[in-house]
């Protein structure tokens, strides 16, 4: 049952077979990977194509050692020129990497067991928000005037407004006339941020102030 269709030499059928369950299954998984989390057109079309792509590649180098070597090299000249993915995008583009491997191969049983198992995973830890932050972690960035000191500037507001907090960066904008402050905080409610960003604005002078949601990328700061 989980034994590879492909016999000693390619056909037109075995290809045609796990072509389909290739995209079949690449089609599938985008449709999991936008469950509950945003994705946009190309990368959802990217998805779909990529087991594909992937086992078209797998059925050209076969059993040929030179081929493969020269399939390495031309994809290793390839660079993935978009914006910065998340750990979920990552993990799904493994997956589709995955089946396309196992079609490649002519496991298509296989393949679609697997991509069972990690769609239900996938789609029972989305729906559990399995890692979800329960607290209100927000990126405080600050600017404050050149001639402040901010060492302790806002401490008394942060203890105020927050539950916790911690001062990550500190750098200079504008030529080395302002100060930009990057905190770590947690608020006490979200009831509360407007109240906390006007006694901010209050204290540096009515200068930028932003509070945003903790990115998943790890690189709002």
């Amino acid at each position: 049952m989980l034994n590879s269709i492909l016999g000693s030499s390619l056909t037109l059928s075995s290809f045609l077979i796990c072509t389909a369950v290739s995209l079949a299954l690449g089609v599938a998984t985008a449709l999991v990977c936008m469950y509950k989390s945003p994705c946009t057109r190309s990368f959802a079309v990217t998805l779909a194509l990529l087991p594909a792509v992937v086992q078209c590649v797998i059925m050209l180098v076969n059993g040929s050692i030179g081929a493969g070597v020269a399939v390495a090299g031309a994809f290793s000249l390839v660079r993935f020129r978009s914006a910065p993915g998340t750990a979920r995008e990552i993990g799904v583009l493994f997956l589709g990497m995955a089946i396309g491997l196992a079609t490649g191969m002519g496991y298509v049983t296989l393949a679609a067991l697997f991509f069972v198992i990690m769609a239900a995973a996938m789609t029972a830890l989305t729906a559990l928000n399995f890692g979800e932050k329960k607290e209100a972690q927000r990126l405080l960035k600050v600017t404050i005037p050149e001639d402040l000191d901010y060492d302790g500037l806002l401490d008394d507001l942060l203890g105020q407004y927050t539950k916790g907090w911690t001062l990550e960066k500190v750098k200079t904008t504008n030529m080395g006339t302002l100060y930009e402050l990057h905190y770590l905080v947690t608020l006490e409610s979200d009831m509360a941020s407007k109240v906390f960003l006007d006694a901010i604005r209050c204290r540096n002078g009515n200068l930028p102030v932003v509070c945003c949601k903790v990115s998943d990328k790890g690189d709002t700061l």
